[in-house]
């Protein structure tokens, strides 16, 4: 009986694993065919991100610019047979139409991505001289890019200009350094506002000096809130200046001892810093970049300067056509609304402002350090 048993049990063991191995044996097994008998389908796929680069913030003629694009659907990377690069002019601006080619098949395709991307190097020849942009849409007329095409030089310098302190004073500004390349200052507003405090009684627990005369000393808080009611402590303080009345820990505050409530004014000046420069008759500034703007000591500036040479037909970006302006605080181009008034008047005031000296003093001698502007 035990005989048996053990041959059943065994029968029962082996029978699954010989279905698995025959079932490894059937014909048609591996990876399933994409495509039903073999065929093959060509086609169009579409893209939905590009982005034109060519290393500068405007793209000049003579420079590489490369086309990167994203989000490619093209069913697979292994059906991603070929991109075509078109162009056509039209106006003023050069239209950029990638093409996706895809080619189906029964090819394996190990991992394949959905949604490749890749980047192409342009090349545009014989672009009209009217031309002042270049763009990149697809078959959708989906505008994906833009780069603003100019012709001409960059040129790049590296100055100083010495910021005088007087910068700090609201009362002194408008005040603007010398000429060209310029920092301005303007005051553009003022912000009334209104504080509540009161006084809270302090007693010393342990004196250190015994003074003849002894007067309040108020200690006001370093920064004011205006929805709160600021507590004062009130302090008995040794008229000499070289003694002590007591020590800071050893203060005690009473807050059931308290004045009554008091308004304090204050104002909040707001004002901002540009970089001013007068250029070119369709000149541009590309980039630049400052060192932390010191008031009293010298901001090194390293600038890009975009020069157009005699074929260039359009102007700008700028502030105006021979000058432009920088916000600091927001590094950031003014430019010009439909009635032209932030650039007017910016322009007005940096006419019209205070040039700031541009002597150094020290301990109140006047020392003759002029700094080249």
């Amino acid at each position: 009986m035990k005989r048996k048993s053990r041959a059943l049990f065994f029968a029962i063991l082996i029978f699954p694993l010989m279905a698995f191995f025959a079932s490894c044996t059937w014909d048609g097994d591996g990876p399933l065919d994409v495509m039903p008998n073999g065929q093959s389908v060509v086609g169009k796929g579409y893209f939905m991100g590009a982005k034109l680069d060519s290393g500068k913030t405007i793209h000049l003629l003579s420079d590489t610019l490369y086309l990167s694009l994203s989000q490619i659907w093209s069913f697979s990377n292994c059906s991603l047979n070929s991109i075509d690069v078109d162009y056509n002019v039209q106006d003023t601006l050069v239209v950029v139409s990638p093409k996706v080619n895809i080619k189906v098949n029964t090819e394996d395709c190990p991992s394949p991505m959905y949604r490749p991307d890749t980047l192409l190097k342009l090349s545009l020849d014989g672009i009209p001289p009217e031309v002042t942009g270049i763009v990149v849409k697809n078959e959708a007329d989906s505008l994906f890019a833009s780069i603003k095409l100019r012709r001409g030089k960059l040129v790049r310098d590296t100055f100083s200009i010495f910021v005088d302190s007087a910068f700090a004073s609201p009362s002194m500004l408008p005040l603007r350094t010398k000429k060209s390349p310029s920092f301005l200052r303007v005051l553009d507003s003022i912000t009334p506002q209104k504080f509540h405090w009161r006084t809270l009684r302090a007693k010393c627990q342990m004196r250190v000096d015994m003074c003849e005369k002894v007067v309040a000393d108020t200690i006001y808080p370093t920064n004011w809130y205006e929805n709160d009611t600021a507590l004062v402590p009130v302090r008995s303080a040794c008229v000499s200046k070289d003694s002590t009345y007591c020590l800071d820990s050893k203060w005690e505050y009473d807050s059931t001892a308290l004045g009554k409530v008091k308004t304090r004014l204050d104002t909040i000046w707001h004002m901002s810093t540009y970089y001013v420069e007068k250029i070119p008759k369709c000149a541009m500034v590309s980039s630049y970049a400052i060192s932390t703007f010191t008031l009293g000591a010298k901001v090194n500036v390293v600038r890009d300067l975009f020069e157009p040479d005699e074929s260039e037909l359009s102007c700008g970006p700028a502030t105006k056509k021979d000058w432009v302006a920088y916000r600091l605080e927001s590094n950031s181009l003014v430019t010009a609304d439909e009635n032209k008034a932030p650039v007017d008047s910016l322009y007005k005031i940096w006419k019209s402002a205070t040039v700031a000296r541009d002597t150094v003093y020290v301990d109140s001698l006047a020392a003759d350090s002029t700094e080249s502007k």
